[in-house]
């Protein structure tokens, strides 16, 4: 993995194999076997994703080879029925697709998948050809970033943004993904924004604060009386207790 993944651009794979619609029932068994996958795109004439195959769309033919799920079940499961019924592609695909684009980032590619319940969406260019595809297991090669590297991006991006030229006082530690930020700042209410923007530096787990505000100023000599407290006048009349 070359430099830092941002973007599905850098993560997908793009040696991927796409269905035409009239694939038979069998070949797209045999190629999910040989590509060692559970779901493949499914193209139009000019390479345009039209949909998508997964093993959930071809389960019904098994599932329901008996049909003795009487006439009630029959209206409930009408689309499984329909896909135990097909046997090629454009008839067993789910459309339209859920894709993204090469530019999308990391993070909204995990969105749309968990959103969508899937675990692989194909990469399309603005045409709507397919360019890629891309897994949950990609998305996770963020997290094989260096600690050194996290660790420098932070202070590079994030300290310099949110403490200016105080950017000595704090300290950026990295262990196993998880940034703790320590030292001094010189207000407390900028550790928070930087800590939501640590998080978004790519292979970043957690992000945890040990921040201090600013010392407090020491009395230096408490004989002397605090300041807004002012020492009584020697000509500032006493008043006697106990007696005249």
């Amino acid at each position: 993995m070359s430099g830092t993944p941002t973007f599905v651009n850098d993560v997908m794979a793009e040696r991927v194999v796409g269905l035409r619609a009239g694939a038979a029932f069998k070949d797209i068994v045999k190629a999910m076997r040989e590509w060692q996958v559970g779901a493949l795109p499914v193209l139009d004439d000019s390479g345009v994703v039209i949909g998508v195959v997964s093993e959930a769309d071809l389960l019904p033919k098994e599932q329901y080879s008996d049909r003795d799920i009487g006439r009630y079940g029959q209206v409930e499961h009408l689309s499984e029925l329909r896909k135990a019924d097909a046997v090629t592609a454009g008839a067993l695909m789910t459309a339209p697709a859920v894709t993204v684009a090469p530019a999308t980032t990391l993070a909204h590619a995990a969105r749309v998948m968990a959103r969508n319940r899937v675990g692989r969406l194909p990469v399309v260019g603005r045409d709507g050809t397919l360019k890629g595809i891309v897994s949950r297991s990609d998305l996770l090669k963020v997290f094989l970033r260096e600690d050194k590297d996290i660790a420098e991006e932070v202070r590079r991006q994030v300290v310099p943004r949110h403490f200016g030229t105080r950017t000595s006082t704090i300290r950026v530690e990295v262990r196993d993904g998880v940034v703790t930020l320590s030292g001094r700042v010189h207000e407390t209410a900028l550790v928070p924004p930087a800590a939501r923007l640590a998080r978004e530096v790519p292979g970043v787990v957690d992000v945890r604060c040990a921040s201090a505000g600013p010392p407090r100023h020491p009395n230096l000599d408490p004989d002397l009386p605090e300041a807004d407290h002012p020492a009584r006048s020697e000509a500032e009349p006493s008043v006697r207790r106990g007696g005249r």
